[in-house]
């Protein structure tokens, strides 16, 4: 194993991404998004992806050249267009629009459209807990998952996260994907010829596999069965029906090389405590929650865990697996 940097890795991630055809901006926005998510313990949307990132550029499936623009806009709503280019540079742009509206209006809401794979959704919540604001990120993703007693793929796993801040400890910060485990690690079992427990995907027949493989070419299970189909479906809507992305069952899969550019959604809501009931009952609600949480010594604060491993990576850095770092220095050139 071969221990980096965090710096390295995203140079080592700037530099492939840049070779197959990304943007300065583009290279760099997305390999902080891939080593943010491995350095908090989330390899499968981490390095691994940079591979398939690049793939994706050099077939034409996301344009490097990209510029996100402002398309649409009023008072606290507006829409981002990715131009079918990778999302990262999208998201930091709606974010950012997402945090000014919000300081004006108390509220606001930024969709993506045209976009592609964005990665940890909590990730871009980051910058909205320094501000005090609470975020909400949604995606949607291609068709993985059917409706609520379907067998054909229809949504993604429509992954949602949340940031809530707190005065003198670090935010909630609060991610999940709507299927019972998120696609990559289907995808990185296939890679590593292990079995995945049943509960987690169907096969193309809508019988239950303990094979990665046949999960990926069938179905993953929702988080929670019916009440978890349902939900992907509100995130579904949101992200599309708001901004003119395309549908899951629309965009081809992210793990085939060749493919339509998959023009997916993703939105952002930003809220200011200020705007409400005022900063200093949202902070007493907050930590009253957290303190009656935390009394239970077998509860751990959603984020923390994450947290650790980050700080524990800036300060040491990364194993990365001999395969991967070979991978990405060749890709790097």
């Amino acid at each position: 194993m071969s221990k980096l940097s965090l710096g390295a890795l995203q140079g080592l991630a700037s530099a492939a991404l840049s070779r197959a055809g990304a943007s300065d901006a583009m290279a760099q926005s997305t390999a902080r998004a891939l080593v943010y998510a491995e350095a908090h313990g989330l390899a499968s949307h981490g390095l691994s992806r940079v591979a398939q990132y690049a793939t994706h550029l050099a077939n034409g499936r996301a344009d490097g050249k990209a510029l996100p623009k402002l398309v649409a806009e009023r008072g606290g709503a507006v829409l981002i267009d990715a131009g079918c280019g990778l999302a990262f540079p999208a998201c930091e742009l709606a974010v950012a629009e997402a945090m000014r509206r919000a300081r004006e209006f108390g509220i606001a809401f930024a969709g993506v459209t045209n976009s592609h794979h964005f990665g940890v959704a909590a990730y871009h919540l980051e910058p909205m807990a320094p501000a005090g604001l609470v975020g909400l990120a949604f995606g949607n993703s291609p068709a993985a998952m059917p409706a609520a007693g379907g067998k054909r793929p229809l949504f993604g796993t429509n992954p949602v996260a949340a940031i809530f801040p707190r005065t003198s400890a670090p935010p909630l910060l609060i991610d999940l994907s709507l299927s019972e485990v998120a696609r990559g690690k289907l995808m990185m079992a296939a890679r590593e010829n292990r079995a995945i427990p049943l509960g987690w995907a169907l096969d193309k027949e809508g019988k239950p596999t303990t094979d990665p493989r046949a999960g990926l070419e069938g179905s993953m299970l929702a988080a929670g069965g019916a009440k978890g189909a349902v939900l992907a479906l509100v995130v579904e809507l949101l992200v599309t029906a708001l901004t003119g992305a395309a549908l899951g069952f629309e965009a081809s899969s992210f793990f085939v090389d060749e493919g339509n550019r998959p023009r997916l959604g993703q939105a952002f809501i930003a809220i200011d405590p200020c705007a409400l009931a005022g900063p200093e009952v949202y902070a007493e609600r907050i930590e009253t929650l957290v303190a009656a949480m935390v009394a239970d010594p077998s509860v751990r604060l959603p984020g923390d865990r994450r947290r650790t491993l980050a700080l524990s990576a800036e300060k040491d850095g990364l194993e990365v697996a001999p395969a991967l770092h070979r991978q990405l220095t060749e890709l790097a050139g």
